[in-house]
This record gives structure tokens, sequence and C-alpha cells, in this order.
């Protein structure tokens, strides 16, 4: 047993051609905001804390589908949501439709600790905190809106500008996906997991997907801690994050063949990603799309960063 921590900036069809001006500061992120996380849990800071440290780091880079990089509705605002839970105790937070919050992911956990409600949403959860929208609304994110509205279609964050009729995926956006997410575990088996999006470009405002949902894009029990990130709608319908747990519970199963298992087999293809750690330390990062940004680190001294399947980044 040890410590483990696993991280992701999002899943989808990520080109093999994407740019360096694209790849190259999401490769960075997934490094420095991995070290943050090493870091604290080197220093003796529970699950919860490297969790949530970890995806504010994520969401305060303007290059993932999160907080500062939040992409836009169909009326070019920013609506937000995030998820925590601790494993041990099953405790959790979650917030929907923020548009004025920095760290969506901090609003969660405030949710989890000083109410005594797991959800909040909307102007709910907007008089929990204050800031600026103008933090979030990024040239990359307005031209991003713009592509969508064009194109006529709810489109994740990572799809490049297209050049041909016959590149335009299908019009419920499935050909790119985005969020960013943390899972972690202590020597002592302490397991937590944090997520947070700014959901699908384009999207209807009130939608609200699979990240701030117990079960769905976030899960931690006392066998392991789940992130997923992908496609809301799919990952909602196949309770992607409680599935994985359930499996090693009742069936029996390593991580890694639950969270195999639910991405091959149950996970529409194309669909979605998860990072997750267990208890006794181990990690599993599976996907069914064309790649995923994803790091993770052990206290066996093994650490990767890599976003497609056969090729790591260092």
């Amino acid at each position: 047993m040890g410590w483990a921590i696993a991280l992701h900036g999002g899943a989808g069809d990520i080109p093999r051609s994407l740019p360096p001006d694209r790849r190259q500061p999401r490769e960075a992120a997934l490094r420095h905001s991995l070290q943050v996380g090493v870091a604290a849990i080197k220093a003796g800071r529970s699950p919860l804390d490297v969790v949530e440290l970890v995806v504010r780091e994520l969401e305060d880079h303007p290059h993932f589908n999160a907080g500062r990089g939040s992409v836009l509705t169909s009326d070019g605002t920013v609506e937000m949501e995030a998820c925590i839970m601790d494993g041990n105790t099953k405790r959790c937070g979650a917030v929907s439709g923020l548009t004025t919050v920095k760290n969506a992911i901090s609003l969660a956990r405030l949710v989890m600790e000083k109410t005594p409600h797991i959800y909040l949403g909307f102007d709910g959860a907007e008089a929990f905190a204050r800031d600026q929208s103008s933090h979030f609304i990024t040239p990359e994110n307005i031209e991003r809106l713009k592509q969508a509205k064009e194109a006529n279609r709810v489109q994740i964050d990572y799809t490049e500008p297209l050049t041909k009729v016959e590149e335009v995926p299908p019009s419920n956006g499935d050909s790119q996906l985005g969020t960013v997410g943390c899972v972690a575990v202590d020597g002592k088996g302490n397991l937590a997991t944090a997520t947070s999006t700014g959901g699908l470009v384009n999207k209807m405002v009130g939608r609200i997907g699979d990240t701030p949902i117990i079960g769905a894009g976030t899960y931690a029990n006392k066998l392991c801690a789940v992130s997923a990130t992908g496609k809301g709608e799919a990952i909602i319908r196949a309770t992607v994050g409680r599935d994985v747990a359930a499996l090693m519970e009742y069936k029996r199963l390593s991580l890694k063949e639950a969270a195999t298992y639910v991405i091959e087999e149950c996970a529409p293809s194309r669909t979605t990603g998860l990072v997750a750690v267990s208890a006794t330390g181990d990690v599993a990062m599976p996907f069914n799309t064309v790649g995923m940004f994803r790091a993770c680190a052990t206290e066996d001294g093994y650490t990767e960063v890599a976003i497609w399947e056969d090729e790591t980044c260092g």
C-alpha cells in the first residue's frame, strides 16, 4: 500500500496533429499540477486537500475546460459545475450553474462542509461566493462559441477549426471532450476525488452534465476514487463512477479490471475516459476516445504524462 495520484484534463477525439501551441501548454499544466499534488501528499496533506488543490491548479489554467478556460453557453455565458467527495465518509459537495466563482471546486467543498446539503445550483450557489465573470470570457472561448454557432451544433471544447464539410461532427457534438479532475489516495488508504468543468460549447443554458452528479462523473468510497471525463449524457446513463466501485465491491474485480470493463462494456464508444485510484495505491486511466490528457504518480516512483494510448509525454 502506498500513496497515488492521478489527474485528467479531458478526453475526446484529440488529433495526433494537435498543434504545439495547443498541446504543449496542456502537457506543461499536467506536469505542474501533478507536481503540486505529489508535493502536497508527501507533505502529509489529506487526499481531500490534494484533489482540491490539484483541480484548482487546473481550473486556473485557460487551456482546460474548467474555471478560467470554461467554454460558453449558447447565450455566450459561463455555467461551471464541480464536485468533490471523500471516500471514507462519503461526504460530498456539488455545484452547477456558476458564472462568477473563480474556483468552482472550492465552492463545492464549502457546500460539503458548511451546509446541510450536497448540491447547490445557479442563483443559490452564486449567493455562496463572489467574483467577476470577465475572468472567463477569453478570446479562445469566444472563438469556440462562434465556431459552434456557425456549425449549429453543441460542441465539445477540443474541436479544432473545421475546413471541410465532411469534417463537421454530428449535431450532438460528441467529437471532442473536456473537463478536469483528480483522484488521490494516501499511504493509509484514505481516498478522495474532485472534478470540475465548463460543460459543452453552445450548450443550452441550464444544462447539467455528469461532473456534479455523484456516481456518474465523480465518486469515491473506501475501495476507490473515480473522476470521469467525456460526454456527460453518456457518463450519466452509464453511472460510470459508481459502476467501477460496484464491480470492485460485488464482483471482487481489481481496480484496473473494473475501470476497463466500465469503459469498454458500459460506456458508449468514443464518449468516456476516467482516472481512478484504489485504497491499495493502484492506478487506472482507461478511455474509449482517441485520447485523454492524463497524468499519474505513485509512491514507488512511477510517473506518467500522456495523451494517446501508445504515447507518453514523459
